[in-house]
């Protein structure tokens, strides 16, 4: 029986350090000079993809938010805050990105 019951809190402790190990590699900076030599058709392909990364991880960053954590599981809301500040960071970073290339497109590119 005692079996079954650790069993039961080694599933979310595995997902939970999956989600966090996960996120470990979307460090990096934005670099405005890469956006200098793209044509304005890769220009809007670029800020159609940031467009929708950013949704996506805003949709991803909100069901982690409303994630019930169960009161038993040890350093569960622990887990679930750093997901979403990092998830908060990654909106952060791709915001500057889609910056850096509207700024581009602006200068490069006629309306």
């Amino acid at each position: 029986m005692k079996l079954i019951s650790n069993a039961g809190l080694l599933v979310p402790l595995m997902l939970a350090s999956s989600v966090v190990g996960g996120c470990t590699s979307l460090g990096g900076s934005v670099n405005p000079a890469k956006y200098e030599t793209m044509s304005c058709t890769d220009l809007n392909v670029a800020l159609g993809n940031v467009a929708s990364d950013i949704s996506q991880t805003a949709v991803a960053r909100g069901k982690i938010v409303n994630t019930s954590v169960p009161n038993w599981l040890w350093g569960g809301a622990r887990v679930k805050t750093a997901v979403a500040n990092r998830e908060t960071a990654r909106i952060d970073r791709l915001q500057q990105q889609e910056d850096a290339i509207v700024a581009a497109r602006k200068r490069r590119c006629s309306s």
